[in-house]
């Protein structure tokens, strides 16, 4: 039993690396694209006569892809308490990296708007401004050393880290089930609408409902 729970840790760990890969990937190789201008690619991301929203899709791409790699981590406890300093580092990076994720989608969305509209435009701001906050305040009362607290706005940020990874494991679902029914090129179909807020608030919701069942989160 000794041996199985010491190699507990790394397992999770490498299982998570390799779940994750192909979404890092992705993110790095869009935001490398965004950069360096591939319209072919990217699509409607790209822009030939902006920079700064450019920049600002492949920051926005680039850091997401990395705290979707990093949120699985940080709430492995066997790896917290076997290596605290890596925790408290990665949790750093992990805050710092979301900030910058929603600073990015902000910049992006203020400067050229969304492919769906209104509607796609208030869904992603409000899920950019809970990361934000989120972060901010998981680093904050680890700081006050108020552990319970932290715990609470960290598993907050890791629903939010992974939002990006839901967002396209819903659309790969609806699509292997029912073709893209309600969906569309443009996102303005009923499924896309829904969805603008269905990758992540539903489950805060339900974070938030096992948070007062269970005071003290493991």
């Amino acid at each position: 039993m000794v041996i199985l729970r010491n190699l507990l840790a790394p397992v999770l760990l490498v299982t998570l690396s390799v779940l994750t890969l192909g979404f890092v990937v992705h993110a790095l190789v869009t935001g490398s694209l965004a950069l360096g201008g591939d319209a072919t690619v990217l699509g409607r991301l790209y822009s030939f006569d902006s920079g700064l929203s450019n920049t600002a899709i492949a920051l926005h791409m680039v850091a997401g892809g990395v705290i979707t790699a990093l949120a699985p981590i940080q709430v492995i406890a066997p790896i917290r308490r076997r290596w605290p300093s890596m925790h408290r580092m990665s949790g750093y990076v992990l805050a710092t990296l979301a900030v910058m994720t929603a600073l990015g989608g902000f910049a992006f969305i203020l400067h050229r708007g969304t492919i769906g509209g209104p509607l796609m435009t208030t869904g992603f701001s409000l899920y950019g401004a809970l990361m934000l906050i989120a972060a901010v305040q998981t680093v904050r009362y680890a700081r006050a050393r108020q552990f319970d607290i932290h715990r609470r706005w960290a598993l907050r940020l890791f629903v939010l880290a992974i939002g990006s990874w839901l967002y396209r494991v819903h659309y790969g679902v609806w699509y292997a089930l029912t073709g893209g029914t309600a969906s569309t090129l443009d996102f303005t179909g009923l499924f896309d609408q829904v969805q603008v807020f269905a990758f992540y608030l539903p489950y805060l919701l339900l974070l938030e409902l096992y948070l007062r069942m269970r005071p003290h989160p493991a």
